[in-house]
């Protein structure tokens, strides 16, 4: 497998579930397209980039199906699926398209709120994308022919067990994960170092706004809702929301711009500084109270005090016709993020969607 890039503090990076499970994915329809066997597989990582994996199996079953394997390497901040065989197997069926599906030890949908069918895999929508691309690049699906690919990860069961599937709704495996394909390893020291460095080079080419994001994903649409700042002004926090506030002030920034999705934000409304999924969960009866108080039926409160996941709860609310619960949101995440900067820090809080459409802002007439 090609070595995970590292961080700029030199930290290795690793692939995602989702990134293996492509990658063991395309491997196995090309093994059934061409009739060869192959111990390697090059997939574009939803990133870009195009990274070559080693195969740890490929085998051909009795009934014409194939099956290949992938070991994850979650790099140096490795989770409890690090080690954890990604597999796939595919085989030609009478109906035509792909028809991906999820086996042993992948999870089951039981709850709303996570943006998948209820019933389905937990197979992540980035992920099923870069599956359904990487199946096509193969032409085993070339003449309206059909395949089934099923993906499993042998153990997943009882790696579930040491995540936060359970409450979740997610039954009897783990989530087939990531929006880029690579884990960066948010939660060291060394990371948290990379934070600050990346501040300090805001500072030094002269920036004194910067954009703070959760991810490579909320930095994306961060670039498209702030087009007036440079390059360097994007850090991605991670989850260390209250240590980059605090360095942004050190450092002499005038103004940070917040944004993420719904999870990490009100985790940051409800007073934490950090926003680790396995750190805390999305306090939904603060949702519920923010909510009230801004005129939402009593009804509507009830359930979102009630919701799956922060994303359940703004689906709930907009099914409803009600407005400005994201905003509400925003406002008292500025407040929190003003006090834990511990000095002079003009804040702003941006809620996205998974789409990056603007859900909620504050202060609302955001100017430069």
């Amino acid at each position: 497998m090609e070595t995970p890039p590292a961080t700029k503090a030199a930290l290795r990076t690793g692939f995602t579930t989702g990134a293996c499970a492509c990658a063991a994915a395309k491997a196995a329809c090309e093994m059934l397209a061409s009739g060869r066997d192959q111990d390697r597989v090059t997939v574009r990582l939803p990133m870009g980039r195009r990274v070559t994996f080693a195969l740890e199996r490929h085998e051909r079953a009795a009934d014409g199906g194939v099956t290949c394997s992938v070991v994850k390497d979650a790099g140096d901040d490795p989770d409890c699926t690090h080690g954890a065989h990604l597999t796939a197997t595919a085989r030609y069926l009478d109906v035509p398209g792909l028809h991906l599906t999820g086996g042993d030890g992948v999870g089951t949908i039981t709850k709303p709120g996570l943006g998948l069918p209820v019933g389905g895999p937990a197979i992540n929508p980035v992920p099923r994308q870069s599956i359904t691309e990487a199946v096509a690049e193969t032409g085993v699906l070339d003449g309206g022919r059909g395949v089934e690919v099923v993906i499993s990860v042998p153990g997943g069961q009882e790696m579930a067990k040491h995540t936060l599937n359970a409450r979740l709704g997610i039954v009897g495996g783990i989530s087939i994960l990531g929006t880029t394909g690579i884990v960066r390893p948010y939660s060291t020291a060394a990371f948290k170092a990379s934070v600050a460095q990346g501040i300090q080079v805001a500072v030094g080419t002269g920036c004194d706004h910067i954009a703070l994001t959760t991810g490579g994903r909320s930095e994306k649409y961060a670039r498209a809702l702030l087009p007036h700042l440079p390059e360097t002004a994007f850090v991605q926090m991670g989850d260390f929301v209250g240590f980059a506030l605090r360095n942004a002030v050190a450092c002499g920034i005038r103004k940070v711009s917040l944004v993420g999705m719904i999870g990490k934000l009100s985790k940051l409304a409800d007073g934490r500084r950090q926003t680790h999924a396995a750190g805390s969960e999305v306090n939904t009866d603060l949702l519920a109270r923010l909510a009230l108080g801004i005129g939402a039926p009593p009804e509507l409160a009830a359930q979102i005090r009630a919701a799956n996941t922060g994303r359940h709860a703004m689906e709930l609310a907009a099914e409803a016709g009600f407005d400005g619960l994201a905003g509400a949101v925003c406002a008292r995440a500025a407040r929190n993020a003003a006090r834990f900067a511990g000095g002079p820090l003009a804040v702003e809080v941006v809620i996205t969607d998974f789409e990056g459409q603007v859900l909620g802002r504050h202060p609302e007439a955001s100017s430069r």
